[in-house]
């Protein structure tokens, strides 16, 4: 059987338990390990993993991404996962079950440089790149073959490896015949895996997984699936397509389709990013005005460090907000012209603030650019309404350069520091 060392990249014609080379056990093996093209690469815990990178005394410590008594946990490294923490649980939660975590707050600007490193090693390897978010992407590399004098299993094993000892990150890979398989592969062996599903292995793989396994299917989908007796892959296979189709429409091919490991969707790297947002839950309710702009000023300035490391730009500012009840409260604004400035986006959602009833406690704050296009490296000049548009852009711009090259703390605005 065909096989792989993923520790000194050696290939085999039959799987050592161990390899001869280096002798690692880092063996992956399979028969049409040499002839899948679609890789699906995620890297294992990134924004915790990142902060070990830089802070090596965190290393042995269980570190969770997140902020505030009230807020959500971003991601959570291995250890601190042994624990029960899970991304998106309640911060609360996370303590409770490990107080003894490490708790640091996002810093997404540097997230986003280590992204783009990475990014850079994979558009050596192929052009055909869909980035799914910072820490993960799709990647077709049928074809590179003769390019690389190296099937792409052995390309991506090298790209892990080169993301590990170079960047400083661990990251698993999923090597499959199309994206959907490619990607449930990348994670059935994490941290630093790398898992295979063939075409011949693929009806045995997808027997009597659950329906949560699918692409898209959330408790809302599980709950209508389980009231028409459908709680397995098999289940949907039963049903057949045309039952499928009776019940759930459009969606009901696709699931079946899935169910079966069809997935005819290419990786396109012209795939579009709808929207960039950030929020944050406090740790008690917030009714001054001040305090709440010092917060939206914050979540600006991180919306727009991650739009302007994708060279993007945004036409529409979405302001969200959640009172005390709970009760989501969402207002949108469309720019005259699109922009990826902090400045910009922050002043479009104080507007839309204003316009709400004042007095009111909120447990939530964020912002957002959604209508998105690339970025034309044309700022606002100023005009008769706002004068100063112009002046402050150029201001942020210098900013941003001070923080590329000194560090995201190297400068702020006065507004913006919330003691965080």
């Amino acid at each position: 059987m065909p096989a792989l060392c993923r520790h000194c990249l050696k290939s085999f014609d039959e799987a050592p338990k161990r390899c001869p080379a280096c002798g690692k056990a880092r063996i992956v093996a399979h028969p049409e390990l040499f002839d899948l093209p679609i890789a699906h690469i995620d890297c294992d815990s990134f924004y915790a993993s990142v902060e070990k990178r830089d802070n090596p005394e965190l290393s042995s410590q269980a570190v969770i991404v997140g902020g505030g008594t009230r807020g959500v946990v971003t991601t959570c490294c291995y250890i601190a996962r042994i624990s029960g923490v899970r991304s998106a649980m309640p911060m609360f939660q996370a303590r409770k079950l490990c107080p003894d975590a490490v708790i640091i707050k996002p810093r997404m600007e540097h997230y986003a440089s280590v992204s783009r490193e990475i990014r850079a090693k994979m558009v050596e390897l192929t052009p055909l790149i869909e980035p799914l978010s910072l820490d993960e992407a799709f990647l077709d590399l049928g074809g590179t073959e003769r390019l690389h004098h190296a099937p792409p299993a052995l390309l991506m094993a090298r790209l892990a490896r080169e993301i590990e000892t170079e960047i400083g990150v661990s990251a698993s890979v999923g090597l499959s015949h199309n994206k959907f398989l490619a990607k449930i592969a990348s994670d059935l062996d994490k941290p630093r895996g790398f898992s295979v599903i063939g075409r011949g292995d693929t009806e045995e793989f997808l027997r009597d997984k659950p329906v949560s396994i699918l692409w898209g299917v959330g408790a809302a989908t599980r709950s209508a699936l389980g009231r028409a007796g459908i709680r397995t892959l098999a289940d949907i296979r039963r049903a057949g397509l045309s039952r499928m189709e009776d019940r759930f429409g459009a969606s009901g091919r696709r699931l079946f389709e899935l169910a079966s490991g069809q997935d005819a969707r290419r990786v396109s790297p012209d795939s579009p990013m709808k929207s960039v947002s950030n929020e944050t839950t406090f740790n008690t309710d917030i009714a001054d005005r001040e305090a709440l702009m010092g917060k939206l000023w914050h979540l600006a300035e991180k919306v727009s460090a991650r739009m302007k490391a994708r060279d993007l730009a945004g036409r529409t500012v979405t302001l969200k907000l959640k009172k005390a009840d709970f009760a989501t409260v969402t207002r949108q604004t469309r720019l005259e012209e699109p922009s990826q400035l902090a400045d910009t986006l922050y002043r479009a959602g104080e507007t839309l603030f204003d316009k709400l009833p004042k007095g009111q406690a909120y447990r939530l704050i964020g912002i957002g650019f959604s209508d998105l296009t690339a970025a034309d490296g044309r700022d606002p000049a100023g005009d008769l309404l706002d004068p100063y548009a112009g002046k402050r852009a150029t201001a942020e711009r210098a900013k941003d350069a001070i923080r590329a090259r000194f560090g995201a703390d190297a400068i702020r605005n006065g507004r913006g520091w919330d003691g965080e």
